[in-house]
């Protein structure tokens, strides 16, 4: 089955390591197992659950015409996340936010992400904010929708 879902999410991972104004924050692709005591995260594929279903994206697709084109509608799930050793749930989801605007600046500025036959902008976004052991986290759910030609 072709699809754009790899390439698209390929293409988020290296503009979030690529992104100068993201230093300090941990991009992964998808779920990972690291060692890494980052606090800000920006995760690609994954909306950082580790309870949850682990579903990276979905996608439907149809014919375009009687050969072999589709075109594609995408999601992919992408998850800001800001950690605190305080309480401050303020100055967390502030700093979600800076994170989430990345993403929706690449797709602003180039909507293709640089990619052929594709179109690509934030579709929903979803704030959880939670106190924990650690102080308070705030993590933002995107999802990055667009449409494809394969």
């Amino acid at each position: 089955m072709r699809s754009r879902v790899p390439e698209v999410i390929a293409r988020l991972v290296a503009l979030g390591n690529a992104d100068t104004a993201l230093t300090g924050v941990h991009v992964s692709d998808g779920p990972e197992v690291t060692e890494t005591q980052a606090a800000d995260w920006l995760i690609i594929g994954f909306d950082g659950d580790q309870t949850g279903d682990f579903e990276a994206a979905q996608s439907v697709s149809d014919w375009t015409d009687l050969g072999s084109g589709r075109e594609e509608e995408f999601q992919v799930t992408v998850a800001a996340v800001a950690k605190r050793g305080d309480t401050d749930t303020v100055a967390a989801r502030a700093r979600v936010y800076e994170i989430g605007d990345r993403v929706e600046a690449w797709t602003r500025d180039d909507p293709s992400l640089g990619l052929v036959s594709l179109q690509a902008g934030i579709g929903a976004t979803r704030l959880v904010q939670d106190q924990t052991d650690n102080g308070a986290q705030a993590v933002l759910l995107m999802t990055v929708a667009g449409r494809g030609f394969t």
